[in-house]
Order: C-alpha cells, then structure tokens, then sequence
C-alpha cells in the first residue's frame, strides 16, 4: 500500500538547502580583489559567481531528487550493481586526462558544466548495494565468507581512495559499511576481526607525515597559529566571535580571507559567527531531526530492501554531517567533507538530493497492519495471513538490529519445529 511522501522530510530538506544559498552567498560576496580567481575574476557581478553556480546545481538536484522519487522500488533494486559499476568507473577516470588534480589530490572529474567528485556517488552507491545484498535470499549473518563480500567491495573503493588520496572519504565509506552491516545482522565478532585486521594498515597510513602533522596539530593547534593550525585556530575564532546570537547575517569577518575554504568543508564556522549558538543549534537540530526522520521511515517499512536502504541514506548523511561539525569545531583532525545540503560544492548537494529522492521514494510505502501477522519479508501468502506469534515473538529482535537478524531467526524458529 501506498501513500503521499514524507512531508517532514521535504519541509528539513528545504530549509537546509536555502540555510546553505544564504551561507554561500554570505561566505563569498565579499572576495578581496587579490583573492579573486576564474570566474570570480573575470565576472564584474563575482559576488554572485558562485550563487549562480550553487543554485544552478539546486535544480539539477532537484530534478535528480524528482527522478529518483519515481523509480519503483523493484526496478531500484536491480540498479545496486550497475550504479557500484559505474561508481567505480568514475573513480578511474579521475586518474585519465578528464581527472582534475587540486590540493595535490586528483578526486574530481571535469564534467560539462563544471566538475563532479565520483567518491560522493560511491557512498550512495555502496548504500544502495549493501541494501540490495542484506535483503537477498542468500545473506546469511552466520557465514564469514558472505560477511566478506561486501567488505571485498569497500576494500576495492578504498584503495581507489588512497591512490587519490581521498583519507576522509576511506574512513566515512567504512564507518557507513561497518555501521549498516552492524544493523543487517552481522556478528560482532566479523566485525571485531575485520577492525583489528585494518588496524595495522590504519596506523601505517596515519604515519603518513601529513596526516601526522594534521593529528598533532589538532591535539593542539594553538601551538603553530600561523602554520598548521591556522585553518582551525581560525574557525575556534569564527565560533568565539559569533556568541550567543551572531554578528550578523553577512557581518563575518573571518570570511575576508582568514578562514580558508569557508565557503566548502569550514562553512558551518561561518554560521556560527554570523548566527551564532543559537544558528548553529539550529542547523544542527535540522540534522538530526532528518536523521530520526529517517529512521522511523526505515522501521515503518515492510520491505528488507526498503529498510536497510532509507537506513543507509539517513547514516550517510548523518554521518557526513556529524564529521563536519566535529572537525569545525576541532573534535576531530581536520579533513575535507562537505557538510550536506550547506556546503558549496555540486557533487555532495546532487548526490545528497538524490539520496533525499531515494528516502522519499520509501516513505511512500505503508506498514502492514499488526493484526495481519508477519510484516512481509519474503514470506508467503499464508504468512501474511497467520496469528501474529513468530511475529510477536521476533519483533522487537528485528527492530533492534534490522531484519536480516529477523528473517534468520524466523527461520531458525520453523527448523526447530516451532508453530505458528
């Protein structure tokens, strides 16, 4: 059965898209003239130069979201292994001469009419996959070698990710993948051999003199203000300045070239300033209300793959989100990511607005009434018509951890010789 989509959803999605024009519109009106470069340079209107970019990208979004919104729910099933396909092209072409290499990493591709970061479309991608392989028939919590496959497959877009190098989006795309698998039944102890497995590559690869001097360097970033803790010393600032109540909408100062990137990863620093607690509370509630949102959306489905796949987005984002706000307000080493639906930049709002359409897109879908016995999983006819006793014995099981640990117990319970 079917129903209209979410409107809570629509209503959190929309004003987090106009709170990131404002922000980006604020955060780069006023550009010094020695700063300016590309289009900025060249257009005499430049304070709306990367307005005009974002809000152009908006409606290719929207338009994305409106598609993604119509698929059924069948035909997207069968679109898990394509799209991981055309992910992990995409991640090689940026090695190929339509790569675009900035910050000495190559992660974009130069796509008309601007450029796009293949990596955003992975996260949504292995999302997609994981809610696809969880809810087949043959996923089965107990075996390690079926636990192996999706982890085979983040391993491979890992790799891709370190040879950009791309630190932050390994780290988020295994947290996302750990995290789901976590909820589609996965033993703890799968878990704990896989991380104690990546633990030494972990280590190896933070000893990477970069990524060193950014850990030290966020242990305590007053003690080089002018080096490498510049960027977060100035975002500590950004958030001191802005108080209780801000300085104002478009009234930063630390936007006028001391807090670099303030319009991408350091945007939310900006809200904090000019907004002040309240502002920032503000878009962080926004957050987190589109996180439960989600989450009650999952638990209301009764379709597997529906579950694990509104679960994925609403991690994604969360997870993306939760970064971001980390890292501006130095609770974690600084690394790029986007803040979602904020932060100036195509490819995160595109994909993020697609990943909306997808949640959407479930949220259409009703729950089986509780008197009609087990919520459809792959059962039968009959199933769906029997007295709810498996069911009532299983539900809150199945709640807690997702139903790939339900469908195994149901099935433990008929080998046991256990009746309806």
């Amino acid at each position: 059965m079917t129903q209209g989509a979410d409107k809570s959803i629509v209503i959190l999605v929309i004003l987090l898209v106009l709170i990131g024009l404002t922000a980006v519109y604020s955060s780069t009106a006023v550009v010094p003239p020695g700063l300016q470069k590309g289009d900025a340079a060249l257009d005499p209107m430049s304070q709306f130069v990367y307005l005009k970019k974002q809000g152009f990208t908006m409606l290719l979004g929207i338009l994305a979201l409106f598609v993604a919104y119509k698929i059924p729910l069948k035909f997207l099933r069968k679109l898990a292994i394509p799209l991981l396909l055309i992910s992990l092209i995409g991640l090689l072409l940026v090695f190929t001469p339509m790569g675009i290499t900035a910050g000495g990493a190559r992660r974009w591709l130069r796509l008309w009419p601007s450029s796009f970061q293949p990596s955003e479309l992975v996260k949504l991608s292995m999302v997609l996959f994981l809610a696809w392989f969880a809810s087949t028939a043959f996923f089965n919590r107990e075996k390690f070698f079926l636990f192996l496959i999706p982890i085979a497959v983040m391993a491979v877009f890992q790799l891709i990710f370190m040879l950009q190098p791309d630190f932050g989006a390994a780290m988020s795309l295994a947290i996302l993948t750990l995290t789901l698998l976590f909820l589609a039944g996965a033993r703890i102890r799968y878990l704990f051999y896989i991380a104690l497995g990546a633990l030494p590559v972990l280590v190896y690869l933070l000893m990477e003199p970069y990524r060193l001097k950014r850990i030290v360097t966020f242990l305590d970033p007053w003690k080089d203000p002018q080096g490498a803790g510049f960027q977060l010393t100035q975002s500590f600032i950004a958030f001191g300045s802005g108080g209780l109540q801000g300085v104002g909408l478009g009234e930063s100062k630390q936007k006028l070239a001391f807090l670099p990137e303030v319009h991408t990863d350091f945007i939310f620093s900006l809200i904090g300033e000019e907004l002040g607690f309240i502002g920032a509370a503000v878009v962080v509630t926004l957050f987190l209300m589109l996180f439960f949102r989600g989450f009650m959306i999952a638990r209301k489905t009764e379709d597997p793959f529906a579950y694990y796949l509104a679960t994925g987005i609403s991690l994604m984002i969360a997870i993306q989100a939760i970064v971001n706000f980390a890292v501006v307000t130095g609770l974690a080493p600084t690394k790029g990511l986007p803040l979602p639906f904020i932060s100036y930049g195509g490819s995160s709002l595109v994909v993020s607005l697609i990943a909306v359409g997808l949640l959407l897109n479930v949220s259409r879908y009703r729950t089986a009434k509780p008197t009609r016995g087990l919520m459809h999983i792959g059962g039968t006819a009959e199933d769906r018509g029997a007295e709810p006793s498996l069911a009532s014995k299983t539900s809150q099981y199945a709640l807690g951890r997702g139903y790939g640990q339900y469908r195994n117990r149901a099935a433990s319970l008929r080998r046991s010789g256990r009746k309806q």
